[in-house]
């Protein structure tokens, strides 16, 4: 009876078996896993609506940017372990959120600071999506319908006849700079070098020296804050934690691996021998005999030999062995360094000095530095 059907159904059944765990996990894992909304905005992230390169680019620039992660309420506590002077610092804020919280920012602006809210919520107008808008630093591209009609007391700092995209308004002594985008130097904006530079240019003008970026806004928070906020114990961490998508993955793996361990995934293969690498048991034994023997000679003959030929195939001199005094004068011609420097390579070669362990270490660094002078 021919049986080699049924061999041949049951690996395919296996092996579809397989897929459908495997599949089913993953579809686990992308819908129980949390959504994070807040990560939008965020100088971490990398993804195209993230502000991670303008966070670079303002470390390129020489400005002093910083990540902030912990409560508003540190703020002036945080100016004055600094020693930071009033008016030296700008916050900046990016939210896609409009019901996310933003802080009362009185204090930080009677001190002179400056506040930067990137997605201000304004009505649509007909405006094209995209636009290019001028500024000093550079052509500025804007992805947004929004504009604001400005108010007693607030001043464009881009816009269009449709109103303003970028406004700014003084309250008490310091500024509060509000943009219609939260996209505005976002990482999708790379190529377009006006927007990093025009934002960089709100943040630091004034005599702003010092950035800080907001992430507290978006879940990053220092560890110590952390244990502040929910506590040091299991418990705390727990209640805080959502366990639902944890506790769907881990029932998917212990099926996933209750059925692998009790199933194969076709025939059985065989073990195969590992082969032996004579070559490198040849040359292993060998450097032990030589080490035993304190023989260094063979190894600065071998060594040597092909360090010069190196030399020579980088100068164009060809694979037969040169004199010394004649690779010396055609090293010194084609590179213009110094004779010195090849003798004290290759001397322990020509010489075929017996060298120390110490002195054989030595000797191999001397190599591997005339290795990086050769010619390309």
């Amino acid at each position: 009876m021919n049986t080699t059907p049924s061999i041949a159904w049951l690996k395919n059944r296996w092996v579809i078996l397989g897929a459908i765990a495997l599949l089913s996990l993953l579809l686990l894992t992308v819908l129980a896993a949390p959504s994070t909304p807040q990560a939008s905005g965020s100088s971490f992230s990398r993804s195209p609506d993230g502000y991670g390169a303008w966070y670079a680019y303002l470390q390129q620039q020489g400005i002093a940017v910083e990540r902030w992660e912990r409560p508003y309420k540190d703020l002036d506590a945080e100016l004055q372990k600094r020693g930071l002077p009033e008016g030296s610092v700008t916050l900046v804020q990016v939210t896609t959120d409009p019901l996310a919280p933003i802080f009362d920012a009185e204090k930080w602006l009677q001190q002179g600071n400056r506040l930067i809210i990137l997605g201000f919520r304004e009505p649509v107008t007909p405006a094209n999506f995209r636009s290019t808008q001028p500024s000093p630093g550079g052509a500025v591209t804007v992805d947004t319908r929004r504009r604001r009609k400005l108010r007693q007391g607030e001043q464009q700092q881009l816009g269009d006849s449709f109103g303003a995209v970028v406004w700014q308004t003084s309250l008490h002594q310091g500024e509060v700079i509000s943009t219609t985008t939260p996209f505005l130097a976002a990482n999708a904006y790379q190529d377009e070098p006006g927007n990093f530079k025009f934002l960089a240019d709100l943040a630091t003008a004034e005599g702003n020296t010092t950035v800080w970026i907001d992430e507290y806004l978006h879940g990053y928070k220092e560890a110590d804050v952390i244990v502040e906020e929910i506590g040091q114990t299991w418990g705390a961490y727990l209640a805080n934690t959502p366990l639902l998508p944890v506790l769907f993955q881990a029932i998917a793996l212990v099926v996933v691996l209750i059925w692998a361990g009790n199933q194969r995934f076709g025939l059985p293969l065989r073990l195969t021998t590992p082969k032996i690498n004579n070559s490198r048991a040849y040359i292993e034994a060998l450097a032990g005999v030589l080490q035993k023997a304190e023989s260094s000679e063979f190894i600065v003959e071998v060594i040597g030999k092909e360090e010069q030929l190196r030399v020579q195939h980088a100068l164009g001199l060809g694979n037969t062995l040169l004199d010394p005094d004649q690779l010396v004068n055609a090293w010194t011609a084609q590179t213009g360094r110094p004779a010195n420097e090849l003798n004290q390579a290759l001397q322990p070669y020509w010489q075929k000095r017996r060298l120390s362990e110490t002195d054989l270490k030595i000797w191999i660094g001397k190599l591997q530095t005339l290795r990086h002078q050769l010619p390309t």
